[in-house]
Parts: structure tokens; sequence; C-alpha cells
């Protein structure tokens, strides 16, 4: 069963108890066989649209639901509990929304951000590139001014949603000076019906198979220059500032997936028998699973700190990094003792520890690397 929350108000329950009742009822049933069929679940992300779980963070003038950064990081735990793509596709979700609602004008935001947070448009993020990962500031994607548009080429790497999103809030670089700091590159929200933008064929990925990843291709694409968000050349610090929030939904989403490995693995071990005993009865077993709780309970303290620090308006890109690190880490491994608590039932499809175990790697690699998480944190110690 999932952990109780210590939640700030009893709406803030109430909504938690409204995320837990979608995600079991909605969610959970469906995740293997759309997982299964590599199926993109976009009634799904409709669905959260119009439950209000779609802009939780965000402010309810545009249709949010303005609630603190650590209730919608408890709200986003329990919807990857239940499905793992569905909780990142969230999370990245959100991370597009954040240029726009943070950096846009009244008048970009009244035109863009309601459908965003509704559920009409799903968003993409496009930072990475193929030679250009942990080193943003070498992204090469191009926009040109002309008139009253931008002409950007280039190719955008690991974008999840991408081929499937409505908009791709995107990082290009719209000057040569600057070029080894980033100081060129600027933000435009791209729509993806923009002539010029295709996508790639989706990855062939070893997890989260229901979640499209693919590169997006910029050739001539033609931007209306009132997509700019922010001023030019403010693009990086844009993107930094999104991923220090993208990285505690990480975080979130890893908790949640550990969450189920342990539930599954202590429902196994009640039920199964071994020599005269349920095998939870060992302590080799006992042992392990409590391993595993500490692992999960200690990475959703770690993530919820980092929130509060972030709510109440005090810097947290350090505490964040140190959320993602933990909860990512921490999720391979619980995820990975679930397989050997099954045994040989954990290592086939029947159960979905190896799904789980097979979903949990992609946290440690994307929203920047555990190893630049550590040096995000080893850097801010020196600077401290």
């Amino acid at each position: 069963m999932l952990a109780d929350r210590l939640l700030p108000t009893t709406e803030a329950a109430d909504l938690i108890a409204l995320t837990r009742e979608i995600a079991r009822d909605e969610l959970a049933p469906l995740a293997a066989e759309y997982e299964e069929a590599e199926r993109f679940p976009r009634e799904q992300f409709a669905l959260l649209g119009k439950s209000g779980l779609l802009g939780l963070p965000y402010s309810e003038r545009w249709g949010g639901g303005e609630v603190p950064y650590e209730v919608y990081l408890q709200a986003l735990e329990e919807i990857a509990s239940a499905w793992m793509s569905v909780g990142v596709g969230l999370s990245v979700h959100t991370m597009s929304c954040f240029a726009l609602a943070h950096h846009g004008t009244d008048a970009q935001r009244d035109r863009w951000l309601p459908a965003m947070l509704g559920g009409e448009l799903l968003g993409a993020y496009a930072l990475s590139e193929p030679h250009a990962g942990s080193d943003a500031a070498a992204l090469s994607t191009r926009a040109r001014r002309e008139g009253d548009h931008y002409v950007i080429n280039g190719t955008k790497a690991w974008i999840t949603h991408g081929g499937q999103a409505d908009f791709y809030t995107t990082m290009a670089r719209t000057s040569e000076s600057g070029e080894e700091t980033g100081s060129g590159i600027s933000c435009l929200l791209v729509d993806r019906e923009t002539q010029g933008l295709s996508a790639a064929p989706p990855e062939r990925k070893m997890g989260l198979t229901g979640s499209t990843t693919s590169q997006m291709i910029f050739s001539d694409a033609r931007v209306e220059t009132d997509r700019l968000i922010g001023a030019e050349g403010e693009g990086l610090r844009i993107a930094l500032s999104s991923l220090s929030s993208g990285r505690l939904g990480i975080a979130a989403c890893a908790v949640g997936l550990a969450q189920a490995a342990l539930d599954e693995a202590v429902a196994y071990a009640k039920g199964r028998a071994q020599f005269g005993r349920n095998i939870i009865d060992f302590q080799g077993v006992e042992f392990l699973l409590a391993d595993m709780a500490a692992a999960v309970e200690s990475s959703r303290a770690t993530y919820l700190e980092a929130a509060r620090r972030r709510d109440r308006g005090k810097p947290f890109q350090r505490q964040a990094s140190v959320a993602k690190l933990v909860a990512t880490d921490a999720a391979m491994k619980v995820t990975t003792d679930a397989v050997q608590v099954l045994g040989g039932a954990g290592y086939t499809r029947d159960f979905p520890v190896e799904r789980y175990m097979r979903e949990a790697k992609v946290p440690q690699i994307f929203e920047g690397t555990n190893q630049i998480q550590r040096l995000v944190i080893a850097r801010d110690l020196k600077n401290a």
C-alpha cells in the first residue's frame, strides 16, 4: 500500500485522494497492455487534463491548480506508481509549460496556457541534441530571424512525446556570440503544425515503451517571432531553471515506481510459501524488503524537502539534484531487488516487476544524468 501522505491542507488531501483513485481505476489496469503494444496513452493525458491534473503547480488564472510543488509532486508520485510512462509524461508536460508560465508575457499566457493546462495541448521539451546532451550550451540548432519569423534548422534528440506533442518548447541558437557560455540561445514555443518540423521514427527502448521518444527535425521551419519566450539570449537560463523543477518531477516518478515495486514484492512474499512458511518470514527476505522500504521513504523525504524549499522561495537547485540522484538510484536498486524477491517469477512478464526494473534505468539518465547531478552538487558546495 502507498504510504500515507503528510499534506498541508484538507484540500491537498482531497486532491491526492482523487489522484490515487484515477491512478488505481483508470491508469493501472491499462499499463501492462499499453506498454506491451507500445501504444501512446493520449486518451489518458486528456483524462488528466479534464481532471485538473495537468496544470497543478500553475496559476488558477490560466486554468492551473495553483498548488504547492510539494503537493503536485505527491500527486505525480501516485500516477507514476500506477503507470510510469504517464507519470514521466506528466512531468515532461509540466516542464514544457514552465517557460511560458514563468517567462512569457500575459498575452502569450492568455493565448496558449489555458489549453496546455486543460489537456487540449500536450507538450514536449526540446533541448537535447545528438551531440549536445549533458553539455546543453553546445547545442547547434539555429534560429535565424527573417522579418516576423525565425527560420529554424537542426535536430533535437531524445524528445519525450516526439511526434505526439502539440507544442515543443525549443531551445535554439539565435546568435553566434557567447557560443561557449550559451548566452546566444533563445526559447521558442513551436507548434506541431509548423511547416518544416517533422519527427523521426520513434526510438526502440528497453522501457517506457508506451511513451514515444524520437528526434525532431527542423528544416527551414518558420516560427512566428511572437512565439519567442523571454528575450533573445535568455533561453539557456530558462532551460536550466526548467530543469531544476523538472528534476524534482523525475525524483517523484522514481519514488512512485520504487513504491510500486516494493508493494508487489511484499504482496508476493506474503503469499509465497517455501519450506513450510511464507518467504517474508525468512530473514534474508525480510531484511531485503526492509532496505527497500528505507530507500523508498528516504527518497520521498528528499524530494519533499527540496519541494518545500522551492515553495518557500529558497534556492533549491542543489537539493533538486540531490533528490533526483538519490531517488533514481534508489529506484534502480529497489526494482532490481523486487525481481530478486520474486525469483524466477520476477523475471517473467506474468508479474510487473521486470517492467519496473526496465523502466527504472532511464530516470538515472534523463533530465541530466546522475553524473551531472553529482557535478551540480559538488559545484554548489564549492561555491557555498
